[in-house]
């Protein structure tokens, strides 16, 4: 697992060095499965119809990129981004992980154990997606319209099926779910993403059938807070010890908004002491 992150990075670094393109959003996908990328080809095919069949994306052309053949696509967030802020209780704007990534998250989960999967603040259900079609029970929440019926479109298309909610994740009650070992991948970085994370986990916990069993998945950073004064201050740590999480596997893989960048984000996986 942990090489299949490391080669994705690998990829993306490659693709982003010869990329000389313009538009607003873009991400690589391989064609078929090989030892560098060892996905098997029912799920590549998913992950393509995914992207083919969402609307953000409308351009591809294929490429080859660390000895492989690619399929690159292009599109542009701007609508769905200017959407997913208009909420007055909308915690952080739409900023998709790309889908090679959100599939290495899902993977990871499965691999260590976790039945089902939550996506909150799943914007197009990406993540959600990739949980469903390597065999897991997945949940999307999402409190935008327009971005849950962008869902439901990719849905119908791809014949995969989960659950979509379209609601405030902070007033749905998760004991109704019947969640048994779940991961809740939670959308936002520390600096706009606190208050639903501290929510959400707040909500979970008093659940005492799941509290124990339940991980979180956080959006780290590698940036130091605008304000910060302590090492507390950075990324997640407060909501980590003011929980009692403690951090049993972190991913680093590529994202919308680090594409360009050299680093990537660290996905934390977080469960109760």
């Amino acid at each position: 697992m942990n090489q299949i992150s490391e080669n994705i990075i690998k990829l993306k670094d490659e693709f982003v060095q010869s990329y000389s393109g313009k538009s607003h959003v873009y991400e690589i996908l391989p064609k078929f499965t090989s030892s560098f990328l060892p996905i098997p080809d029912k799920h590549l095919l998913l992950l393509h119809k995914f992207l083919k069949n969402n609307s953000i994306y409308n351009n591809s052309f294929d490429v080859k990129y660390c000895g492989i053949d690619c399929s690159v696509y292009e599109g542009d967030l701007n609508q769905f981004w200017i959407d997913s802020i208009k909420h007055d209780t909308s915690y952080a704007p739409f900023f998709p992980t790309w889908v090679l990534s959100a599939y290495a998250l899902a993977l990871k989960s499965n691999d260590i154990g976790f039945s089902e999967l939550i996506d909150v603040g799943s914007g197009d259900g990406r993540i959600a997606y990739c949980g469903k079609i390597i065999g897991m029970k997945s949940f999307s929440i999402e409190i935008d319209q327009n971005l849950s019926n962008l869902q439901n479109k990719i849905l119908k298309k791809t014949m995969i099926d989960f659950s979509i909610i379209n609601s405030d994740a902070l007033q749905i009650d998760f004991e109704k779910l019947n969640l048994n070992r779940p991961i809740f991948f939670i959308g936002g970085l520390p600096e706009n993403g606190e208050l639903l994370a501290n929510g959400i986990i707040k909500k979970v916990l008093k659940l005492s059938r799941i509290k124990k069993s339940a991980c979180f998945a956080l959006t780290g950073t590698l940036a130091k807070r605008k304000f910060a004064k302590t090492e507390s201050d950075y990324g997640w740590e407060k909501t980590i010890k003011e929980f009692n999480l403690t951090n049993t596997h972190t991913s680093i893989l590529p994202t919308y908004w680090t594409v360009d960048q050299p680093f990537a984000t660290p996905y934390i996986f977080t469960i109760q002491a």
